[in-house]
């Protein structure tokens, strides 16, 4: 049987706060992560217009930075494991009163077809994606994938120190750079509350093919 959830709430700045239910057990999808509040409170300063936005979450989770989108207007599809889509659907059920755009939950394994999720997105939200090694590849192919030239990714992410965080944090950024231009959004326009000096959001996008 699955564990009892915890409930976190997120309080918005207009109006009543998300309730999110975690999952005691169940690895890392399964807790609303401070990237990912990080994430969901700067999506309310109004920084990145979300209103009738076509907007894809990757690495979900719990929902919160998706469904955060939405009650600001956009229509989110948030992504993630089969086995995180019932908190997924738990969230979105609970919070759906708030939302004035849409959200449904799909699953989407880095790597694989992302067919079903075309045309591309005008926004991609991660919120702390980057920890395994092993996942670099995938991630970075559905980012290729998913994005056109006009999509907006923001990639939250806690800087980590220990063990191997830093090195795989700095091929991630190496190979990203690849195919996109970085662009780190600077700590004052962050949520004057939700912010802390070690938690960056990255403004990506496709670089722009030259040539024929």
């Amino acid at each position: 049987a699955a564990m009892a959830g915890f409930v976190r709430e997120l309080e918005r700045r207009a109006g009543p706060a998300l309730r999110l239910e975690q999952r005691a057990a169940g690895g890392v999808g399964s807790v609303v992560w401070d990237a990912a509040l990080v994430l969901a409170k700067f999506l309310e300063t109004g920084a990145c217009p979300l209103a009738r936005r076509h907007v894809l979450e990757l690495g979900a989770g719990t929902g919160a930075v998706g469904i955060m989108a939405a009650t600001l207007g956009a229509n989110v599809t948030v992504t993630d494991l089969e086995e995180l889509q019932e908190l997924l659907m738990v969230n979105i059920e609970n919070n759906k009163h708030l939302v004035t755009g849409s959200v449904r939950a799909k699953v989407l394994k880095w790597g694989e077809d992302v067919t079903e999720f075309q045309p591309p997105p005008d926004y991609i939200l991660m919120a702390d994606c980057i920890y395994y090694e092993e996942s670099l590849e995938p991630l970075l192919k559905t980012l290729k994938d998913l994005t056109g030239p006009d999509t907006c990714v923001l990639c939250c992410y806690e800087q980590r120190t220990m063990g191997k965080n830093p090195e795989i944090e700095r091929k991630y950024f190496e190979l990203l750079q690849m195919d996109f231009e970085l662009e780190k959004i600077p700590l004052d326009k962050h949520d004057e509350e939700y912010r802390s000096e070690d938690i960056h959001i990255m403004n990506i996008h496709r670089k722009q093919t030259v040539g024929p």
